[in-house]
């Protein structure tokens, strides 16, 4: 089968510099849940996470250590919340939502650091990791299609 068959193929991979080029421009802009909740774990994770969702949302769970900023508040509140000096890390319900893009622009148009956490609520929920509520913190079950079911990270 030839490439003019193939969907993959169709058009052609990029350049490794092309590729290092993206890809790395990718990983300056983002950041997934494992990533979160490992660096969640050291003294100073070096950034702030902030749950950019409304506040039905928040209190309905949220990432242990995360500050509430809605996105809409963010231009107003944004110094009370976050360092300017320190990165900022938004999520918001998941990947079917942008508001963590826009709370990422909101922040970057004050001139915060700035990196989106892929997935958002959504997959952190869905791989198992701790969720806090006003009742404290719990820790579900993984997902088998998103998450190894022994509750570790992918090791990726």
């Amino acid at each position: 089968m030839g490439t003019e068959e193939n969907a993959v193929l169709r058009v052609p991979p990029a350049s490794p510099a092309d590729a290092l080029a993206h890809f790395t421009g990718l990983l300056a802009f983002s950041t997934d849940v494992s990533d979160v909740h490992a660096a969640a774990g050291l003294d100073d994770p070096g950034f702030t996470l902030v749950d950019t969702r409304g506040a039905a949302a928040w209190s309905q769970g949220r990432v242990p250590g995360a500050v509430h900023l809605p996105t809409d508040e963010i231009a107003a509140r944004a110094a009370e919340a976050a360092d300017p000096n320190r990165p900022v890390v938004v999520y918001c319900w998941g990947p079917g939502c942008n508001g963590a893009y826009r709370a990422a622009v909101a922040f970057a148009t004050l001139g915060y650091r700035v990196k989106y956490m892929m997935g958002g609520f959504e997959y952190w929920v869905r791989e198992g990791l701790p969720v806090a509520t006003d009742a404290g913190v719990e820790r579900g079950r993984p997902d088998p299609l998103t998450a190894p079911s022994s509750g570790v990270s992918c090791d990726c």
